[in-house]
């Protein structure tokens, strides 16, 4: 849980998002059941749009609502006080001096600290839907941001597994996968030729701009030498795991080049055999046509 120092801390609501997001990734539970726990409490409605809103900065929550969504998250019942007067600190420093709540900056105004969660931004096809939302589209979306690609998924205990090639006198590899983050809060392990080589840490959902870009550094003990690597990806959330793309970069003589990809998906069959890629507990495989952030530097992820 949230330590007390770090709740002492807040004086902002980015400060508050980002430590509720650390709570909610913590608890590892999905909007829907917080939903379905906050009606069986009988406290305040946490419906699943508000909760998204809250865990991305772009509403500052009823403090009802937040205590709601703290106990959802199973934080002890001592913990919730120091929560409150953290809200309370950031809702004073919302007041102005006139004494009026100070109304959200516009959506091309904001940069919350989580990359990837940059504001709302207007295409053709979803225009209306923020307009309905009181957000103002302010750019469109541009050819090289909408990608198609086939991909695979499984649940929390699914894995997949796959083997690609690198160079012996490499200094360091860096795995980039491609994700869908309009499944929130994805984690798994990472192991490389059987030993524990990091993880997939959870992304905050993203409705509209899907695609993502995660990047993680192996170890260089794991690499150095070898001339392949068997990367092993095990889903530890109840948000499952999805993957479309796998590139492998290694950094040779002082510089990155790609090593490797991995094209995952139905379509993508001859690739899926020549780096032996299994996959197990799969409940998803299919096409998917979304768009990357419009800042490009948005796209890549950590």
């Amino acid at each position: 849980m949230v330590d007390r120092g770090g709740l002492d801390s807040v004086i902002s609501h980015e400060d508050l998002a980002r430590l509720l997001a650390e709570e909610f990734a913590r608890a590892d539970v999905s909007l829907r059941e917080l939903e379905t726990r906050a009606e069986r409490a009988g406290g305040a409605r946490l419906p699943r749009t508000t909760c998204a809103d809250m865990l991305a900065g772009r509403r500052f929550p009823k403090k009802a609502v937040m205590v709601a969504f703290l106990r959802g998250c199973r934080v002890p019942d001592d913990q919730v006080p120091a929560w409150e007067r953290a809200w309370d600190r950031v809702r004073i420093g919302r007041l102005p001096a006139g004494g009026k709540e100070e109304e959200a900056p516009p959506a091309a105004g904001r940069r919350w600290w989580w990359v990837g969660l940059s504001a709302l931004v207007a295409v053709a096809a979803i225009g209306p839907w923020l307009m309905a939302r009181g957000e103002a589209p302010d750019r469109a979306v541009r050819p090289a941001q909408v990608v198609s690609d086939d991909g695979r998924a499984f649940p929390r205990g699914g894995s997949s597994r796959f083997t690609v090639a690198v160079d012996p006198a490499n200094t360091g590899v860096r795995l980039t996968r491609r994700l869908d983050v309009g499944v929130g809060l994805q984690h798994a392990t990472i192991t490389v030729n059987g030993s524990p080589a990091g993880q997939w840490r959870p992304l905050l959902e993203d409705g509209v701009y899907k695609w993502r870009n995660q990047v993680i550094i192996i170890p260089p003990h794991l690499t150095a030498g070898q001339r392949s690597l068997t990367v092993v990806n095990t889903s530890v959330s109840a948000s499952g795991y999805n993957e479309f793309l796998y590139t492998v970069e290694h950094r040779v003589g002082g510089a990155w080049s790609v090593a490797d990809t991995v094209d995952v998906g139905r379509d993508h069959a001859a690739s899926e055999a020549a780096h032996d890629y299994r996959v197990v507990g799969e409940d998803w495989a299919d096409v998917q046509t979304f768009a990357y952030p419009p800042r490009k530097e948005d796209w890549n992820v950590r």
